[in-house]
């Protein structure tokens, strides 16, 4: 029986890329690389402008605890210090190279039956973070105060259009399972669980012929928000996570795919997260695919690259990330961090453009939301400024998967009630 949790929705997959190899993306001659490509503090600059950089070394040191270094992805002379847009709003400082086109590596020391200790140095130093958008930093996900017993793999990649990680899977499938060894590894536990979607059977079934036996294979349902990370412990076991807990609290540490790839690299070949597999597609660009793309890389240069013979009035809208949680874009002017999954493209046929019209209290939004919440009651707060009523309500408890504005006829801007919420309530100290 296929495991999954309750409630939830099933958008259409759109998956149209799912058979396209992974590739190298063409490499630009200028690059800006983030120093915030991670939930924490920013990583500090450690280069000058007119310094010569090598492809794979540290340009920027972890800020702190909750933070993690970042790297050149080519090798090539700094040429200023600049504040950029990023995906998620906001500006950051990046570092500005320009590509020397000789792509000189600097490589870690590759690590040969390394102990705990030589896995979560090398997850620090590396800059490994998680990769399925969330952007924590690996080595303190891998350090929890809790007891844990259980690590989970995400690879359902649920959100529609996204298949860099199924890719990740069928063409990489035994250094996914050696960096989920070295995971468990850092953990010291002894049980790994891979949860994937069963509209992936041809995964399951190569992993299931591959996977050690301490690493299980758990077929999932096919339904969204199935890799969020609460549900994706319920589902594969059956432990909720509290409110405003960690998955440690209840003895688990979920990882994504790409997550456990990059590990692997880092620990089996010495190299640092500067580059990452991501999926741009939609019907805005022709050259739709699965590439390796190295950070640093402008949303404009690969829209350049991957329009083709697209007419340029056919995009509508650009979206970083998935289109259920990702970010609409304002320019292309960002460029790809570790975090960058997708990429997508999408015309007025691939998106609502209907305007929010009233509340017709028909309770989809109640009825699928997978945290059982009561996003109706929540927004009418909100249009109030009542934000101790949202929070009376449960919106802390809000994973912000979109499954309300998806589900309403009215097209009301429930999720975004929920954020602005969100954002009101840690404002005014509410509790």
């Amino acid at each position: 029986m296929l495991k999954t949790f309750r409630h939830g929705i099933h958008p259409p997959a759109n998956k149209i890329t799912k058979d396209i190899p992974l590739k190298d993306f063409e490499i630009s001659e200028m690059l800006y690389i983030s120093l915030s490509q991670h939930i924490g503090a920013p990583a500090k600059c450690l280069v000058n402008v007119g310094d010569h950089v090598d492809e794979g070394q540290m340009i920027g040191e972890a800020g702190g605890f909750v933070s993690a270094p970042v790297f050149a992805s080519v090798s090539g002379t700094v040429k200023g210090i600049v504040k950029l847009p990023t995906a998620i709003g906001g500006e950051a400082d990046h570092i500005q190279i320009e590509n020397d086109g000789l792509y000189t590596k600097a490589l870690l020391e590759p690590l040969t039956q390394p102990t705990k200790e030589d896995v979560l140095k090398r997850v620090k130093d590396a800059g490994i973070v998680g990769m399925g958008g969330a952007t924590f930093p690996t080595h303190v996900k891998l350090s929890p105060k809790d007891p844990i017993d259980t690590l989970i793999i995400n690879a359902a990649e649920c959100e529609p259009y996204i298949t860099c990680d199924y890719r990740l899977l069928m063409e990489y499938p035994d250094k996914v399972l050696a960096g989920i060894k070295y995971l468990m590894l850092a953990l010291d536990v002894k049980d790994a669980y891979i949860g994937i979607e069963n509209n992936k059977k041809d995964a399951i079934e190569l992993l299931l012929s591959k996977a050690p036996s301490d690493i299980h294979v758990v077929a999932l349902k096919t339904k969204y928000p199935q890799g969020a990370e609460k549900q994706l412990i319920y589902a594969i076991t059956k432990r909720v996570v509290p409110v405003g807990a960690l998955p440690a609290a209840v003895g688990c540490v979920v990882n994504n795919t790409h997550t456990a790839f990059s590990v692997a690299c880092a620990v089996e070949d010495g190299e640092t997260l500067y580059k990452r597999a991501m999926t741009v597609s939609g019907k805005g660009v022709e050259n739709k695919g699965n590439y390796f793309v190295r950070t640093g890389t402008t949303y404009q240069f690969i829209y350049d690259k991957c329009k083709g013979n697209v007419d340029e009035d056919v995009t509508r809208k650009v979206i970083s990330g998935g289109p259920m949680m990702g970010f609409a874009q304002s320019s292309l002017k960002p460029a790809t961090t570790k975090g960058s999954s997708s990429l997508l493209f999408l015309s007025e046929d691939e998106f609502g453009t209907n305007e929010p019209t009233q509340c017709i209290n028909c309770g989809r939004c109640i009825k699928n939301c997978p945290m059982q919440l009561r996003p109706r009651d929540i927004e009418h707060c909100a249009e109030k400024k009542d934000f101790e009523g949202t929070f009376k309500n449960g919106v802390m408890n809000c994973i912000e998967c979109g499954v309300c504005s998806y589900s309403c006829p009215a097209r009301r801007p429930l999720v975004q009630a929920m954020k602005l919420s969100k954002k009101e309530i840690k404002v005014r100290g509410i509790k």
